[in-house]
C-alpha cells in the first residue's frame, strides 16, 4: 500500500483506487459541506454526475472524488467555499 494525504491525516490506498473510494475505505464519509445548510457530502453517486464530492487535489479546487485517481503523494484537502473564490463577479 501507499498513501497521500487529506487534510493532514494519511491515507493509504490500493493501485487503481479513486480518492473516493480510499477516503470511504479510511473511514471518512464526508468532505465538504453544502453552501446553504453546511450539509455534509461525500461520495453520492459515485460516477461523476453530481458534484456531492468535491475536493481540492494539490491546491486545484473542484475536483471529484469519485474520479480523481489516487497517487502517492498527493495532497488532498476538504474544500471549502464554492470553488470558484476567486472569480469576479
Amino acid at each position: 500500500m501507499t498513501g497521500f494525504t487529506f487534510d493532514e491525516r494519511e491515507i493509504d490506498f490500493v493501485e487503481g483506487q479513486t480518492v473516493g473510494a480510499a477516503l470511504i475505505n479510511a473511514g471518512i464519509y464526508s468532505w465538504r459541506v453544502t453552501r446553504r445548510h453546511a450539509t455534509p457530502r461525500g461520495l453520492f453517486c459515485g460516477i461523476g454526475v453530481c458534484y456531492d464530492c468535491l475536493i481540492s487535489v494539490n491546491g486545484a479546487g473542484n475536483q471529484r472524488a469519485c474520479l480523481a485517481p489516487a497517487a502517492a503523494g498527493m495532497t488532498v484537502t476538504t474544500q471549502t467555499g464554492t470553488g470558484h473564490d476567486d472569480l469576479a463577479c
